[in-house]
């Protein structure tokens, strides 16, 4: 299991006792499917929920644990439509569309589960009437909208060795007059050309990065082990190919690791930060890396580049040498629906990838 799932793990057996005896059979029946991170994003759409049922009085209870089934049992169109106008105004968070329809679809789960699946003691379903079974939960993004407003936010294919090269030295020239800045790149400048590298050169997701470890990393085969998302088999890592171009980068990040993050035996993590205060270098953070990507992108010239870009414009690039299936295996994508986002990119069209995977079997 990866350090966030272990964290996601704790947080959810935290929160679930907050929640409806029901809500935590749910989340049991769904465990061996999903990984905790994904069910700790049903449990914070319940209790967001569950929250709006107690303040708009559809609910006599004043916990979230004590909403019952009958409360579900009897709400209304007219409340999930009022639930849906809430989550797009409430002034705490601005949803957007997509994570509108997202908290739906947990509730549609929790509400089909209850009604067709769990029963109670005498075999009836736990939920006599469904109002989520007519809701329907319309698809937000299509790969083409995507790809639309990804446009001119990636790196193209001669920017992604001139963005390395950036980081490395180019940074460094821009944030000469800024002391703390030139000395904090003269540290990290390796690790951080490192990190995009790989990347760019892989087309990793920023949680797998975080992940690596030591042995995670196979330089002479140009591979690294990952555990990918939506693969529930917590003993066995996906190789994951990454270009040549990374492997100095790596070697060179490989060379100080121990000495400029003073790194302990004990710590297997492949990337490491020392934080202020501390003397010994630990794994970096997810965050870390999303803000390092991004103080880069700004000085660079493109405030728009985020992590998950970076792996967008490997992907984009990658899909100009390679069908639409073997792009697919390389992200790690469940669907090639997904994957559907670089042939709107590029000037390859759909009808190509096909044929060629066509020909080639």
């Amino acid at each position: 299991m990866t350090i966030q799932k272990i964290r996601d793990r704790a947080v959810l057996n935290d929160k679930l006792p907050t929640l409806p005896w029901y809500v935590q059979q749910f989340i049991e029946y769904k465990l061996p499917d999903l990984s905790p991170s994904s069910l700790l994003e049903y449990v914070r759409d319940y209790e967001i929920f569950f929250g709006w049922l107690i303040v708009e009085r559809l609910t006599e209870a004043t916990a979230l644990k004590d909403v019952t089934l009958l409360d579900l049992e009897s709400l209304r169109m007219e409340h999930i439509t009022s639930f849906r106008i809430y989550l797009t105004t409430y002034k705490e968070t601005t949803n957007a569309r997509v994570t509108v329809s997202r908290k739906l679809s947990s509730l549609r789960s929790l509400f089909h589960y209850l009604s067709q699946i769990a029963e109670d003691e005498e075999f009836y379903p736990l939920l006599k009437r469904n109002v989520m079974a007519k809701i329907e939960i319309k698809r937000v993004h299509k790969p083409k909208d995507t790809a639309s407003k990804l446009k001119g936010k990636l790196l193209e294919e001669d920017e992604i060795d001139v963005f390395i090269g950036y980081v490395r030295e180019g940074y460094a020239h821009d944030v000469a007059d800024n002391k703390q800045a030139a000395y904090a790149h003269s540290l990290n400048a390796v690790r951080d050309a490192a990190i995009v590298s790989l990347i760019l050169n892989s087309g990793l997701r920023v949680s797998e990065v975080v992940n690596l470890n030591m042995d995670d990393v196979d330089l002479n085969n140009k591979l690294v082990y990952v555990y990918r998302k939506g693969h529930n088999d917590e003993t066995f890592k996906t190789p994951v190919y990454f270009r040549d171009s990374a492997k100095q980068d790596l070697v060179d990040y490989m060379e100080l690791r121990a000495t400029r993050y003073a790194a302990p035996k004990r710590e297997k993590a492949f990337f490491l930060a020392i934080k202020n205060g501390e003397t010994e270098g630990k794994r970096m953070t997810k965050r870390a890396i999303q803000q390092m990507i991004i103080k880069y992108a700004k000085r660079y010239g493109k405030p728009a580049l985020t992590v998950h870009k970076l792996r967008h414009s490997f992907a984009t690039d990658y899909y100009l040498q390679n069908d639409i299936y073997k792009t697919k295996e390389q992200l790690g994508h469940a669907s090639t629906e997904t994957t559907e986002i670089y042939a709107h990119l590029t000037d390859k069209t759909m009808s190509e990838a096909i044929e060629r995977r066509q020909d080639e079997s």
